[in-house]
């Protein structure tokens, strides 16, 4: 069986770590099956689905290094959807219900207060056709109900293992607003048989759903796709990430310098056996990660442990890869990258860092030090410079003033770089060139 996957985001905001994480899964799972992928985009919800969103969802996925094999969107979808509303309803598996969402509470609190699990009573299966009728002469509009088997729905979880989710203990869900609108169950059932998706690869929020999806694939006749459902990723106080509570986008952590495949590693990554390191592409990630490496536990996001990891991949970011990245910041030369890079975070702060070689900087030097860095001065080698050059100079400083250690070295640095760290100074006095160090020093 050659595997089809998918991706199901809703266009209603831009999409942010744990989205991520879901999104780079099922693209590990295709790549290391020889399958395709399915971006889906469920825009039913036309109030708060946009296409701007939707544009930038792909942009997200392509900053990422992820190239769809399809995109579909929901919207474009509503015959299929349509059909398999009329044949539900055909075989008496959806049931309108003329409950308004007052009177529905009312229930639920009724039930709660009886001791008795909150959910739909299916009164609405005793109305006859006069009560349906009487009912929309009031005004009353119907939602629509898929009919649960009410039993023990069993799947085998390609993450998680043996799953029972009994639904008898659920409520018939709603698939159909009163206004016509689908909810996400339909559409998505529709959609995996429709589209040939082998496998549904997922947050484990979503296991509950999946007995009640399961009995709609079944009651359409179509064939059920494998279910896997992952740990959900968190923040560092251990929250959901969530677009309602303005959670990080990936477009901010893009914009901020961040390295695609540190985010996708962290996303990923995060919650498995395997360590948060630096991997060479999403294929290498792909050929290592499997399911059962997966956690059961929970994957707690920590921004410093993306930091370290963004640090070590730019550090051993090669010029080749840099030079371009470089040029768009006005910036040129393989020995100042393979110098500076060790002190960068992000890509973005080698701006700041490349002054150093560039200019211009603020010298910070002390009062009491201007003498020493008038001798300094004076006593500043001939060209041409190499890598020798530091040691000649700080011999000679050494000799006439008996200065050592960090009395010695410390006020050149302040003079020549403004900056208490940074590389050392035996490599990055040449770059710095003779005339540049006359300059800055007072």
């Amino acid at each position: 069986m050659s595997v089809t996957v998918r991706w199901a985001p809703s266009p209603t905001g831009r999409i942010h770590l744990g989205n991520a994480r879901p999104a780079l899964l099922n693209w590990f799972f295709a790549r290391r099956n020889g399958g395709r992928y399915v971006l889906r985009m469920d825009d039913t919800d036309l109030v708060r689905s946009t296409r701007e969103f939707a544009d930038g969802i792909e942009a997200d996925l392509a900053w990422l290094g992820i190239v769809p094999d399809m995109l579909v969107r929901q919207s474009e979808r509503t015959g299929l959807y349509d059909a398999a509303r009329d044949r539900l309803i055909a075989s008496g598996r959806l049931y309108p219900c003329y409950e308004t969402e007052d009177e529905l509470d009312r229930k639920r609190a009724r039930a709660r207060l009886l001791g008795k699990p909150p959910i739909y009573d299916r009164a609405a299966l005793s109305l006859s056709d006069e009560d349906r009728a009487r009912l929309e002469a009031e005004g009353r509009t119907p939602h629509w109900r898929f009919r649960l088997d009410g039993r023990p729905v069993q799947f085998e979880d390609v993450i998680k293992g043996p799953q029972t989710v009994n639904t008898a203990s659920m409520s018939d869900p709603v698939l159909i607003r009163a206004d016509g609108s689908y909810l996400y169950t339909l559409p998505s059932v529709v959609d995996d048989i429709d589209l040939g998706i082998t496998h549904v690869i997922r947050g484990e929020d979503h296991v509950s759903n999946t007995g009640t999806q399961i009995e709609i694939f079944e009651a359409l006749g179509g064939r059920v796709p494998a279910f896997g459902h992952h740990n959900l990723l968190t923040d560092a106080q251990g929250q959901g990430f969530s677009k309602r509570l303005g959670s990080q986008s990936i477009a901010d952590f893009r914009d901020e310098g961040y390295e695609p495949l540190a985010i996708a590693i962290v996303a990923t990554l995060t919650g498995t056996s395997l360590p948060v390191e630096p991997y060479d592409s999403l294929d290498a990630i792909a050929e290592r990660l499997d399911f059962s490496m997966i956690s059961h536990g929970s994957a707690r996001f920590d921004p410093a442990e993306l930091n370290g990891l963004n640090a070590r991949m730019v550090h051993t970011m090669n010029y080749a890869e840099a030079a371009p990245r470089l040029s768009a910041l006005g910036l040129e030369g393989e020995a100042m990258w393979m110098l500076l890079r060790e002190n960068l975070t992000k890509f973005s702060d080698i701006a700041d860092w490349s002054t150093l070689v560039t200019g211009p900087i603020a010298p910070a030097t002390a009062i009491e030090d201007h003498d020493f860095l008038a001798l300094a001065k004076a006593l500043l080698p001939p060209d041409p410079w190499d890598e020798t050059t530091w040691s000649h100079w700080t011999d000679a400083l050494k000799g006439a003033t008996g200065r050592k250690g960090k009395a010695l070295f410390l006020p050149l640095r302040l003079a020549l770089t403004g900056r208490h760290d940074g590389p050392e100074l035996k490599s990055l006095l040449p770059l710095i060139g003779r005339k540049a160090c006359l300059d800055r020093l007072p």
